[in-house]
């Protein structure tokens, strides 16, 4: 069943607070990411497991895009950027179990996965140059700019909600309207294209989300918290 985008019916309400079906699938995933993340982790060894052996090979190629994008330490932005990239992937990939709707197709939800970038781009910035250092940056190159640089934060906000609800809201309109029309088996080719929109989907809202803190923090990344003694 096709709704509206931009209307989620309410499945329960209590006084002001309305509990619709993607805050429902939306913390489902939560939960169920949760439990696979402390079923995988509880018996880690030197000698790793075909699982374990995966899971480090998944941290490694996290670790090595940070590193390339963002040009610093990984360590402080891996666990951000991982749960981001498999928040949204589980998430756009939710729509293949029948009845359920991604809760990426929403706009509140892809909203606000984009103002947590653009919180962590500025606890991020500040906690690696310092209140006044991040602040500054909005000067650069010449004070002149201030007012540009501040739309653009805006702006690149708002284009991370755009790019992930339009693509995965198309997608799920497209697989509903086909079936609807054609029967059970003919969408599957466009459920495959699916799987494969949801997971580049998921990869470049991370891989913005690194640009995007990379640019707060610099190139050095060091925290102004670990600069030696005697360094201002």
């Amino acid at each position: 069943m096709i709704h509206a985008p931009f209307i989620a019916e309410p499945l329960l309400r209590a006084g002001p607070l309305i509990l619709t079906a993607p805050v429902v699938v939306t913390w489902a995933i939560m939960a169920a990411m949760t439990g696979a993340s402390l079923l995988l982790t509880r018996k880690l060894s030197v000698f790793p497991s075909r699982v374990q052996t995966a899971l480090e090979l998944l941290v490694g190629t996290l670790d090595t895009e940070i590193r390339a994008t963002m040009q610093t330490d990984p360590a402080p932005y891996r666990s951000l950027i991982g749960t981001l990239f498999l928040f949204v992937l589980v998430a756009n990939w939710s729509s293949l179990i029948p009845g359920v709707e991604p809760p990426t197709a929403h706009l509140e939800t892809d909203a606000a996965l984009a103002l947590l970038v653009l919180c962590a781009t500025f606890v991020s910035g500040v906690r690696t140059r310092g209140i006044r250092g991040y602040l500054a940056t909005f000067a650069e190159p010449t004070w002149v700019m201030i007012p540009l640089n501040v739309v653009e934060q805006v702006t690149r906000t708002f284009s991370l909600v755009v790019r992930l609800f339009g693509n995965v809201m198309s997608g799920v309109f497209v697989v509903g309207i086909v079936l609807s029309l054609a029967g059970l088996l003919v969408p599957i080719p466009l459920m495959a294209l699916d799987l494969l929109t949801g997971a580049v989907q998921a990869y470049i809202f991370a891989v913005l989300a690194m640009v995007f803190i990379g640019a707060a923090v610099g190139k050095s990344g060091i925290s102004v918290h670990d600069k030696p003694k005697g360094q201002t």
